[in-house]
């Protein structure tokens, strides 16, 4: 089964740019003003580099 990139929002801070965005080597994340990063599924090659990078575990590749 196939695992996939969830956005725990809870644990998003959404006050400042999202690090995680700059590193998914496919532009698969976008970020609007400070809120939570959005996927598009489309795109993402669910690599987990997005959830490594990010500092508070709001990105969680399952």
């Amino acid at each position: 089964m196939d695992k996939k990139l969830q956005i725990k929002k809870d644990n998003c801070p959404q006050n400042h740019p999202c690090p995680a965005v700059g590193v998914c080597p496919v532009g698969a994340l976008s970020q609007t003003g400070f809120n939570a990063p959005t996927i598009d599924r489309s795109k993402c090659i669910r690599c987990g580099k997005c959830s490594n990078f990010c500092p508070k575990k709001a990105l969680i590749l399952e």
